[in-house]
């Protein structure tokens, strides 16, 4: 209660009303902290159409761990579709289940509209939070710690904080301020893939395939991903190079398209349908934030997307962002609601892992739209998991590693890199091993035709490699 009690005439000022930016003026609300939460758009509980991305979101252990702290967990988990498995569909039709993790761990498909709503509406709740909708950020000034908005109607609000947190975004408008900082180091990437969301209806008052998978049809350089909701429809979204999206101009092209290479996917758009929603909206561009340090001085300090935005391709971009939160709130604990020194811990903990997530993003969209074709990567998956079963605290599989627990980004990645070298090493020696036992048998004992047997452990060796 005293640590309560300290916090609460500090003002808070929440730049941005997305998915963060709820959460974390539900975190700082909690404590006590007078919080005020400003968004640029209007409120999205009211608005008739809800705009920006609508991109299906994984709900894992990272983001659970944030909600479960504000007491949301039970309430958003009840409305999301467990998904146990990817369902990878061949060009031919033949759809093989690869699961995620051990049994029981699964991921969740999770609305991100509802999310947002739901957390808007929790923040409300605490007395200390007051939510300003159409307010654009114009002016900030870092040493005065004021802020100008701009109202729809055209007028403007003046208002200053103790602690600014910047949660709006890729292009955030806090994250310019920063820019005029020396030493601040930012890169964007804008990769050569855009995304095209599709919609798969109800078949029969049903969901037309399995729904407690995520469905990928992977097509080496461009794949398509299905999400399942609750109304029974799949969200597709189809990842492709920009180039290849201009090459299609007509209805008739968009068929032919997919009759090439999703022809299992036509019976459950319907062709006249999948015409239509082909055209409705362009092909839309995914870049990669990368961005450091996260804070200026005690006054300020970015979180979400306006920190690391990431591709979407290891379901992370939200969990990463809600992990934010949660281990800010952590910090607070540990160093008592000390901003000059949560701030600068804050960029020393999480620099190194939101980095490390970006680019283990950019790996699994290899990985996601080619590697599961492969014989090898369904090797290595199956092996993988046998040797964790085997050896649980020894040998983790990447993948869960970063969706079932909450080791750090980072260290994930380089305990990745030595299990690959020590899996791949063993498999070198036990290959190497076979092959010269084999040999000296054959030597040992000659068969009655030498040469055709030595063609062919030759050639064996050699698929080996």
């Amino acid at each position: 209660m005293e640590r309560e009690v300290g916090v609460n005439n500090v003002k808070i000022a929440v730049i941005g009303g997305g998915l963060v930016g709820a959460l974390n003026a539900c975190f700082f609300a909690k404590r006590g902290f007078q919080v005020e939460l400003y968004e640029s758009r209007e409120d999205i509980r009211r608005a008739t159409v809800v705009k920006g991305r609508s991109i299906n979101l994984a709900l894992s252990h990272r983001g659970r761990q944030a909600l479960k702290a504000v007491g949301m967990e039970d309430k958003i988990v009840s409305k999301g579709i467990p998904m146990h498995a990817r369902m990878i569909h061949s060009p031919s039709g033949k759809r093989s289940p690869i699961p995620y993790g051990k049994k029981g761990q699964y991921i969740l498909s999770v609305d991100r509209a509802n999310l947002n709503k739901e957390l808007l509406s929790a923040a409300e709740t605490y007395p200390s939070a007051k939510m300003n909708f159409e307010h654009k950020l114009i002016d900030w000034n870092l040493e005065s710690g004021s802020m100008t908005f701009l109202r729809k109607d055209g007028s403007t609000k003046v208002t200053t904080c103790d602690l600014t947190v910047g949660c709006d975004g890729a292009f955030s408008a806090v994250r310019k301020r920063f820019m005029r900082q020396s030493r601040f180091n930012y890169s964007q990437t804008y990769i050569p893939h855009g995304y095209m969301e599709l919609t798969i209806p109800p078949k029969h008052g049903d969901f037309a395939m399995e729904p407690n998978f995520l469905h990928i049809w992977p097509r080496n350089t461009f794949m398509m991903i299905a999400l399942p909701n609750l109304d029974m429809t799949f969200t597709c979204t189809l990842f492709m190079p920009f180039e290849d999206f201009e090459k299609i101009t007509t209805g008739d092209e968009v068929l032919e398209f997919f009759q090439r290479y999703f022809p299992d996917s036509i019976p459950l758009f319907g062709g006249e349908a999948l015409k239509q929603d082909y055209f409705r909206l362009p092909a839309q561009a995914m870049v990669s934030v990368k961005c450091s340090p996260y804070h200026i001085g005690t006054t300020c300090v970015l979180m979400g997307d306006a920190a690391h935005a990431v591709v979407p391709f290891y379901g992370q971009g939200m969990n990463a962002g809600f992990e934010d939160c949660i281990v800010f709130d952590e910090l607070l604990d540990q160093y008592n609601c000390d901003f000059s020194i949560c701030l600068p811990e804050f960029t020393r903990l999480r620099v190194p892992d939101d980095h490390a997530i970006a680019d283990l993003a950019m790996y699994n969209y290899i990985e996601m739209r080619a590697h599961v074709n492969s014989k090898w990567f369904l090797f290595r998956k199956h092996l993988d998991m046998i040797l964790h079963y085997m050896m649980p605290n020894t040998i983790i599989p990447l993948y869960t590693m970063v969706t079932f627990t909450r080791t750090r980004y980072h260290e994930i990645v380089k305990r990745w890199q030595w299990q690959n070298k020590v899996i791949n090493r063993g498999l070198f020696l036990c290959g190497v091993s076979l092959v010269v036992g084999s040999t000296y048998l054959l030597i040992k004992h000659p068969p009655c035709t030498p040469s055709i047997q030595l063609d062919r452990l030759w050639n064996w060796a050699l698929s080996l490699k």
